[in-house]
């Protein structure tokens, strides 16, 4: 508006009119699109983008009949400007880099032809150093692109290290517990009721013992490959540590749930091929908690669950125990008193 002040030419008032209807075309599609994302519909942004470069290209345009009209304060003017928009273009743009190195080349590419059709010998210098600028912006658009990714990788694998079991790749206690909890907040809803499967491996230390760790780590493997085959997608299943394992079946009856942990019963205690021809066999014992009946609470049920493990494996091991009144009530001792022993003495499980 400045320079059309200026220059009040047929040109620089275009160039006036231009800007602000692309200018307020890009803050009505930004509104619009704020207000999508936060009703999660789809946001405009094709038309963002298009307005982008359409209103790089406006720049551009500003620049080269600045140039040409051989004002010089002017011509400054606009240069100045456009240089200085460059940078945020680069460093606001840089998640889409051959968008940015677009807005880049139309906004200041029109300073070399413009150069050129300014009638000043020296300012032909500018024909060499505007690529170069143009250039280095770009490529720092796509190495900023590059560090980026890279650190949206590393946040994203550390994420998924601290909710897994780097072992087995089931999820840990941090992520089954995070998985409850969500579950538990669902329920507090319409949700339906689900069951806490809570089992570890009968006489998995003497495969340890008589085969070594490696062969150890071997059948914790493949029992949570069988695992995944043999359970649905909807179960979610966590190794908490050693040999300890819980699933969270979505939307059993009790009936079904003792169903589950009788296939689990069936998937982990075939025996299991280790190297050298060696074959290993564990056994499976395993508590049943269900919400909301035993609790509502994720250290509630883990515990209540825990609980049942403990009578199963008191029975003789090799048992599906379903939580029950004494269960509970042992349960809620154990977590009022605070134990921080742990629940099981499992011995030679």
């Amino acid at each position: 508006a400045v320079i059309a002040i200026r220059e009040p030419t047929a040109l620089f008032i275009t160039w006036v009119v231009l800007e602000l209807v692309i200018c307020l075309s890009r803050l009505a599609v930004l509104v619009v699109a704020h207000r999508a994302a936060r009703e999660q519909r789809p946001t405009p942004t094709d038309l963002h983008l298009v307005l982008a470069v359409a209103w790089s290209a406006s720049v551009g345009f500003g620049i080269l009949i600045s140039l040409a009209s051989g004002d010089w304060v002017v011509a400054l003017l606009a240069s100045l400007s456009a240089a200085a928009m460059v940078g945020g273009i680069c460093f606001r743009n840089f998640s889409a880099p051959r968008l940015a190195g677009t807005m880049i080349l139309l906004s200041l590419g029109p300073i070399v032809p413009g150069a050129a059709l300014a009638g000043e010998p020296l300012l032909l210098i500018v024909v060499m150093q505007v690529p170069l600028y143009l250039t280095a912006m770009t490529v720092a658009a796509f190495r900023l692109n590059k560090m980026l990714i890279a650190t949206m990788r590393a946040e994203r694998e550390n994420g998924h290290l601290a909710h897994h079991d780097t072992l087995t790749g089931l999820r840990n206690r941090a992520g089954f517990v995070a998985a409850l909890n969500a579950k538990l907040a669902a329920s507090r809803g319409n949700g339906g009721p689900f069951a806490l499967l809570f089992f570890d491996l009968d006489n998995f230390k003497p495969v340890n013992d008589t085969y070594g760790h490696a062969a150890g780590d071997q059948v914790l493997m493949l029992a949570a490959e069988r695992l995944r085959r043999a359970l649905p997608e909807t179960a979610v299943i966590a190794r908490l540590g050693g040999d300890e394992f819980v699933v969270l079946a979505n939307g059993v009856t009790a009936e079904q749930a003792l169903a589950v942990g009788h296939r689990i019963f069936q998937a982990v205690t075939m025996p299991y091929r280790l190297a050298d021809g060696i074959f290993a066999k564990v056994g499976v014992s395993v508590g049943v908690a269900m919400s909301p009946e035993h609790g509502t609470e994720a250290e509630e049920l883990l515990a209540v669950a825990d609980a049942a493990l403990y009578e199963a494996k008191s029975e003789g091991k090799a048992q599906c125990r379903m939580a029950s009144v004494a269960t509970n009530l042992a349960a809620l001792r154990r977590l009022t008193k605070k134990d921080p022993t742990p629940a099981l003495d499992r011995g030679a499980a």
